[in-house]
């Protein structure tokens, strides 16, 4: 099979379509995540990015659990319609797992200014060799740098 058709159909596996990228590096996660989340079905194509066992924490500190969860907590910032630029600070990867330190903004003109922050996140490599989301932060512990989606 070719490297190619490989992805493919690991992104199958993943996420039910050979349409969106799949992370096979720590370091690509953040890239895969901002492809997904600018694409043409962003909600489904974010969805498969999350272990099922994920969590995602929220603006105001909550903990979203599970994939229903986590997609009505994407939903507020995908609401926005306004694509996501990022810039990894630090991947640090010991064995399955990583540590993503990354710069991220909601790009273009959007109602209350500027949408970003730095987020914290754990990712861990599927026994399909893809790399998904356990633990999304998107501020980090810190303040989210404009409005909070709804």
């Amino acid at each position: 099979m070719s490297e190619r058709a490989g992805e493919r159909a690991e992104a199958r596996r993943d996420d039910g379509s050979a349409r969106w990228p799949v992370a096979r590096e720590a370091e690509r996660v953040p890239e895969v995540f901002a492809a997904r989340f600018n694409g043409p079905e962003p909600a489904a194509a974010v969805a498969g990015m999350y272990e099922p066992d994920a969590v995602f924490v929220v603006p105001d500190g909550r903990v979203a659990r599970g994939a229903a969860a986590i997609a009505e907590a994407n939903a507020g910032f995908l609401a926005l319609r306004r694509p996501i630029a990022v810039r990894p600070r630090s991947v640090t990867v010991a064995g399955e797992v990583a540590l993503l330190v990354v710069d991220w903004e909601l790009t273009g003109e959007g109602p209350g200014g500027r949408v970003g922050g730095t987020a914290t996140d754990v990712a861990r490599r599927g026994p399909d060799g893809i790399w998904r989301y356990l633990v999304d932060h998107p501020t980090g512990g810190g303040a989210l740098d404009g409005p909070a989606p709804n």
